[in-house]
């Protein structure tokens, strides 16, 4: 039997949040983001967006569209509360769930939706709870996979729930234009466009497979798979209660790949480090970026083995970056591991047909760690650094 994999979406979230704490605003246009005229807006309520308002838009450029629209001064911890008063329902019903940022995540309802006798009767009982227990919309995407269930959350919102079967990709995703797509970034679009590709649909055809490759690069294959319905139905979750976290806000955006990884490695180097002297091991990696508009995106995988070594950790999450990174601009990193448990405790089974690897990444991380500093690096990576001065 397939999976069944919601991805729920909690509607214009932090403004929402505002709407909750003050109900006059229902009426009017509002958004929530830096009140200077230089900052950007992190979330617009439906009727700014009715204005052409919409996240990430400089606040110039959205009181340009919309003069009366209401700015409003983000109150995060409020909307961490309301995340947690969220994410606290979702658990009445089971605890396989991934959040994909502090207003979405994917839940795992292969088992529980079995107890209905009509399965959608599960979906409505959950979106129709969000509301009654927290007082928040939201749209539910079902599917067999992760990424047909993001993507079907997004096709009716406010308020709504979709069913995309891999048999209904033709008529219901493959349509969809090619900026629609989740993964493709802003920067790909108009490279897609001048090979032929507006549609999903192209994107997924055989025929073109090759020459997005070539232009995009190897990772594009796995976008391509997903285009077809072919992605993980596996929810990445912590087993324990247990975690442990480090993260970072920085005073200037980070844009580039290289500038997120440099931090990434100091960020993930401490949190080893701590991991070591509480001798903790953990299987659950989860990266969390917070972009300009304050937005929140996680994403999360599990290791082979327990761990607490930086070269394996730091592996995960840039394997993580790598995959999902876009150069919107960052001014937050952080990195949870979770389904923590005593180092004493785990038993190690080693694999009798594979003897371990030590490949140079790892050796020169140890020789670092020794050293407390970054003074070894690889050859190729000196040169990559001539090359770009």
């Amino acid at each position: 039997m397939a999976r069944v994999i919601l991805h729920i979406d909690l509607n214009a979230f932090f403004a929402s949040c505002e709407e909750i704490k003050n109900p006059d605003l229902k009426e009017f246009p509002v958004a929530v983001g830096s009140t200077s005229k230089r900052g950007v807006i992190s979330t617009a309520n439906y009727e700014a967006r009715k204005y052409g308002v919409h996240s990430a838009m400089p606040v110039y450029e959205a009181l340009r569209l919309c003069p009366d629209l209401v700015l409003i001064q983000g109150d995060y911890g409020y909307y961490r509360s309301m995340s947690a008063q969220f994410f606290s329902y979702l658990k009445t019903f089971t605890h396989q769930i991934e959040p994909a940022s502090i207003d979405e995540c994917y839940m795992d309802v292969t088992d529980i939706i079995k107890r209905y006798k009509r399965p959608l009767d599960l979906v409505f009982e959950i979106q129709n709870g969000v509301y009654e227990k927290c007082h928040l919309n939201c749209s539910i995407g079902v599917a067999p996979n992760r990424f047909l269930a993001k993507m079907a959350s997004d096709m009716r919102k406010p308020k709504g729930i979709t069913v995309l079967r891999k048999s209904e990709l033709s008529t219901k995703l493959w349509p969809l234009k090619i900026h629609e797509m989740n993964g493709i970034g802003k920067k790909s679009v108009p490279i897609l466009n001048e090979m032929g590709i507006y549609t999903i649909g192209d994107f997924a055809d055989e025929k073109n497979e090759q020459k997005i490759i070539h232009r995009l690069g190897k990772s594009s294959y796995s976008l391509i798979q997903k285009a077809r319905g072919n992605s993980s139905a596996t929810l990445c979750y912590s087993t324990t209660q247990k975690s442990i976290s480090i993260s970072r806000t920085y005073s200037n955006d980070l844009y580039s790949i290289d500038e997120v990884n440099s931090c990434l490695e100091n960020i993930v180097r401490e949190l080893t480090h701590k991991m070591q002297q509480e001798n903790q091991k953990g299987k659950l990696v989860t990266l969390t970026l917070r972009d300009t508009a304050f937005h929140n995106v996680c994403h999360s995988m599990n290791l082979s083995q327990y761990a607490n070594t930086y070269p394996m950790i730091f592996g995960a999450c840039r394997q993580l970056l790598e995959e999902y990174f876009e150069p919107i601009g960052y001014r937050y990193i952080g990195v949870h591991i979770g389904s923590l448990k005593d180092a004493q405790q785990i038993v190690e089974q080693m694999d009798l047909f594979e003897a371990p690897q030590e490949n140079t990444d790892y050796i020169l991380n140890r020789l670092n760690e020794k050293m407390d500093s970054k003074c070894f690096i690889k050859a190729s990576d000196l040169l990559k650094k001539e090359d770009a001065s």
